[in-house]
């Protein structure tokens, strides 16, 4: 199985704008990034998908590979479908955040696992480690599962409704994503669904359409940055 890793960079973030190039204890976001998944050693290559000029010149000035994407991607699954127009002899597709610089080689390896079952089309993480205050936080996205670990829902709301206390295992989404690339290819023709922009959640485009997203169980979960009030913890966990 021949996978390839996939870090889609944006500079323009409106809640927080450069922040790939940000430095932290030293080193920039995206080259943390990028030093995580090729230490990880999962992958048959490691490729940066950005649409600035300026992170591709970072990334090639560090030694990494970089691709130019366009502009109008509305979406980090968007742009890793351009990327497989060029890398189109690899099996599996692994979408890791570049706003992810304390990326588990862990995690990687239990979401990758996930295509050992030939029918996986694509493939999520979710945690059971999930606070009250995270299930009724609409910013924390919470997942049901069937019986097969495929995703029924996702959702910004609790779910399922606890109506009846009988400890039911929560679910909490990570953000990492694999992809057959045969699959991948597919999802970005899907024309966009109001149960997509109802919840602004683009998994829910791939459930209306009919593919099933396997759901791993992890343990393991690192901190993204999303707003400039996340860095300090990053970096302090980078000193620790």
């Amino acid at each position: 199985m021949k996978k390839l890793a996939i870090i889609p960079s944006r500079y323009e973030s409106s809640r927080f704008p450069g922040k790939p190039l940000i430095d932290l204890n030293g080193k920039s976001m995206i080259k943390r990034v990028y030093d995580g998944v090729e230490g990880a050693a999962l992958f048959d290559k490691t490729v940066v998908a950005t649409d600035d000029q300026r992170i591709f010149d970072h990334v090639e000035s560090f030694g990494g590979e970089a691709i130019m994407t366009s502009k109008n991607h509305e979406s980090g699954t968007d742009r890793c479908g351009e990327v497989i127009n060029v890398f189109s002899d690899y099996d599996v597709v692994v979408n890791i955040q570049g706003d992810e610089p304390l990326v588990d080689k862990k995690q990687l390896d239990q979401l990758i696992s996930a295509f050992d079952d030939e029918s996986v089309e694509i493939a999520t993480l979710g945690t059971p480690k999930i606070t009250e205050a995270e299930y009724k936080d609409n910013n924390r996205i919470k997942i049901v599962v069937n019986h097969k670990k495929n995703a029924l829902y996702f959702s910004r709301s609790a779910i399922p409704f606890e109506r009846n206390e009988n400890e039911y295992p929560f679910l909490r989404h990570i953000g990492l994503y694999g992809f057959k690339t045969s699959t991948l290819s597919k999802l970005v023709d899907l024309r966009p669904t109001k149960l997509e922009k109802t919840e602004s959640l683009e998994q829910l485009r791939w459930l209306y359409y009919g593919f099933n997203i396997r759901v791993i169980e992890t343990l393991i979960e690192t901190p993204n940055i999303d707003v400039p009030e996340d860095v300090e913890a990053v970096v302090r966990m980078l000193k620790d």
